[in-house]
């Protein structure tokens, strides 16, 4: 399996409350989300959320889908939702959330996977520039979507 580590960071322009309701309303995500064609929830988990599974089924510009389920591990609201994901891509995310000036709201995606796809693996010595860049056009479109979500500016940078 090939591995990849990617850091997106979003500057929010909302309350930090704002933000993390929109996060962890994941089943909304493909009203605001691109790219984001389904997400489905598969069990609740706890009475505060840990053991959720949600299926995310992704596409990007690049012409192929991602399906993987997460597993919340971990909630400290407002402030940092992870999980760990299987399926198509294993590994983990974590969302950690600051509040700024102005109302603003610091937002740190954090994703640690391996491709579990013979195919993604067999031309990842080829490919992988072409799928960091595929990542980093769905994720600034998350930007863009939650921003408008919100109702509010954003800036976002992936890295």
């Amino acid at each position: 399996m090939t591995s990849y580590s990617f850091a997106t960071f979003w500057t929010v322009e909302a309350p930090i409350e704002s933000v993390w309701g929109a996060l962890t309303a994941s089943e909304l995500w493909p009203e605001w989300w691109p790219y984001l064609d389904t997400v489905v929830k598969v069990a609740p988990g706890d009475s505060a959320g840990i053991g959720a599974i949600h299926r995310y089924s992704w596409r990007g510009p690049l012409p192929y889908r991602l399906t993987f389920e997460m597993v919340v591990t971990r909630i400290e609201r407002p402030f940092v939702l992870a999980g760990t994901a299987r399926g198509d891509l294993e590994g983990t995310g974590q969302w950690t959330l600051m509040s700024g000036e102005n109302a603003a709201t610091h937002v740190r995606y954090d994703w640690n996977v391996r491709t579990t796809r013979a195919w993604m693996n067999l031309v990842a010595p080829f490919a992988r520039g072409l799928f960091a860049w595929n990542h980093d056009r769905v994720m600034r479109a998350g930007g863009d979507g939650l921003s408008r979500h919100l109702g509010e500016g954003w800036h976002a940078t992936a890295v």
